[in-house]
């Protein structure tokens, strides 16, 4: 362990070194601590419980599990807390607080004294979070994920948070499901500890940290309440203590190739558009970029094989099951990069050399008959998006790919719910819907991208419908959507020029997304329009005026590679 600082690592700074390290070691000897502990190299245990986020309820058995095998290899485990990100109990959503947590996570990091960290998260913002922190940090870690919750049942049908939770809304407000039905299915929609059941964006960016290295192989999709859960902390604990002394840093583990590895699988697993934003996020912190271009040859070269919901039947239990994220990597094992190192020391390569387990042919398709033979998300571009806008294929509705219509515009999040559901409203069922001013300066870019049919059309029995923004959608979301249209209107992107009646021309074949209107009036529509009041204060007003677009992550200027803020 001689590659380790212990408590003597980043000692505070009293102008007097062995002062400090006496004093330091004088504190930690009223915890409890012997001195012979004191001697032992330190992991830092990164733990994010609260009370506001139901998706790491199992954290303190993590914890324990995480902290035992960190003292069965020979070293003191310190867990230490950090923000804590619960998707649904934040407002005006948890993307705001993303880069907060990042940045608490890599100042805790580096301020604390440990030799390596085990990083434990789950819901949506906080593994992208956790990564973003860590390899800004660059000090050993493994990120362990709390891991997806187990289904429910609803009158002999299996339920889901939050696909089904979507589904059955949308029926309620067609009128198909009584207030007493959906009472009921609001209890057994999210029964167990654990992230969404789905494939939405927690287990996205779970299957991301494991192909990207920076996860134990095969520890992905194991459910929460699975003792198998319990022994990969076990090990994750074990395998910080021996970054110690063979040190495998994140800079060596996140790189271009194992970038380009991930947004494959992200291909393959039809996972959630946001985490297109994410792994960019966790990748500028380090100076890499894969652009737009590169990232539709990878959708268009990579198929969909797992048959999960939003875009599927299974659930995550099943993923697990029938072979995860291990069986996804040999299944579209010629595309990827197989010299990559994970955070155990193997390539790749070696991970994926020895011989194939079981695999459920169901849940996880061969690479010859897949769900689909194109990948589940791409980016789109045109006079409406310059810098582009992102596109679930795999989940929107093939009828609708190619399609011109009239534009039916919503100012913003509070126009929308105002007027979404007035039997007054002019909408028809071939028209397309835009929502601006929800990108992240004007709102913090919240899950609003998914926006509901209004009443009237869904009465008809209207399903679906283009829909259009600078806003989010949620990972577990379905429907002909595109999002991240970027610029954002609220910074004077060409979404703000869409007026009621404008024609639109959505063309998923040449990946286009374009407003018919003529460049000089778009030009002088937004030479006209008034520009958001100022940021306010606090952390708040730090966001509005250092965050960055969509297409460069969403992340704070000052925090990525090249550190240079933006231009205002």
């Amino acid at each position: 362990m001689s590659a380790s600082k212990g408590i003597r690592g980043g000692l505070t700074n009293y102008g007097d070194k062995d002062f400090a390290a006496y004093l330091r070691r004088s504190f930690a000897r009223s915890m409890g601590l012997s001195g012979e502990m004191l001697d032992k190299p330190i992991v830092g245990i990164a733990m994010t419980p609260s009370g506001f986020n139901n998706c790491h309820r199992s954290m303190p058995d993590l914890v324990e599990a995480v902290s035992r095998g960190v003292l069965a290899a020979g070293a003191l485990p310190r867990p230490f807390p950090t923000i804590s990100l619960g998707e649904v109990f934040l407002n005006p959503t948890s993307m705001v607080y993303r880069n907060l947590m990042s940045m608490d996570t890599e100042e805790m990091i580096r301020a604390q004294p440990m030799d390596a960290v085990v990083l434990i998260g789950g819901c949506d913002k906080t593994v992208p979070a956790q990564l973003m922190g860590a390899v800004s940090a660059n000090v050993p870690a493994v990120q362990l994920v709390t891991g997806p919750m187990m289904t429910g049942r609803h009158r002999g049908e299996r339920l889901g948070a939050c696909t089904d939770c979507r589904r059955f809304w949308g029926k309620y407000r067609a009128g198909e499901v009584t207030d007493e039905e959906i009472g009921d299915i609001e209890g057994r929609l999210a029964t167990t500890a654990g992230t969404c059941a789905v494939m939405g964006t927690a287990s996205t960016m779970a299957c991301i940290a494991e192909t990207i290295g920076m996860s134990l192989p095969g520890t992905a999709a194991i459910p929460a309440v699975h003792s198998d859960r319990m022994v990969a902390a076990e090990r994750s604990g074990r395998l910080a203590v021996e970054l110690i002394s063979n040190p495998r840093r994140p800079s060596e583990i996140v790189t271009w190739k194992s970038v380009e590895n991930a947004f494959r699988v992200l291909m393959a697993v039809s996972g959630s558009t946001n985490a297109i934003v994410h792994l960019t996020a966790i990748a500028g912190r380090l100076g890499i970029r894969i652009d737009q271009d590169r990232l539709n040859r990878i959708s268009d070269e990579t198929p969909v094989l797992v048959d999960l919901k939003p875009v599927g039947e299974g659930y995550m239990e099943d993923f697990f099951a029938a072979g995860g994220v291990g069986a996804v990597l040999r299944e579209i094992h010629h595309l990827l990069h197989l010299d990559t190192v994970d955070v155990t020391g193997q390539t790749l390569g070696e991970r994926l050399s020895g011989d194939a387990d079981w695999v459920d042919r169901r849940v996880i398709r061969p690479f010859e008959d897949p769900v689909s033979r194109e990948g589940g998300l791409i980016t789109l571009t045109g006079n409406i998006a310059p810098c582009g806008a992102i596109f679930k294929r795999a989940a929107a509705t093939p009828g609708l790919f190619e399609t011109e219509a009239r534009a039916v515009v919503f100012d913003g999040l509070e126009d929308l719910a105002n007027r979404v559901d007035d039997p007054d409203l002019d909408i028809e069922a071939n028209d397309i819907m835009v929502l601006k001013n929800a990108g992240p300066v004007a709102a913090g870019m919240p899950e609003a991208g998914y926006l509901p049919i209004p009443k009237k059309l869904a009465r008809q029995g209207v399903k679906d419908l283009v829909r259009i923004s600078d806003a989010r959608m949620s990972g577990t979301a379905f429907g002909t959507i595109v999002l991240h249209m970027a610029p954002e209107a609220a910074v004077g992107g060409p979404l703000a020029a869409v007026r009621d009646g404008d024609r639109i021309r959505l063309s998923v074949s040449e990946k286009r997304i374009d407003l018919l209107v003529d460049e000089a009036e778009i030009t002088r529509r937004l030479a006209e329009r008034i520009p958001p009041a100022p940021a306010g204060r606090g952390y708040r007003g730090l966001y509005s005026r250092t965050v960055l677009q969509a297409d460069e992550g969403c992340d704070f200027d000052f925090l990525t590679h090249n550190g240079s803020p933006k231009e205002n």
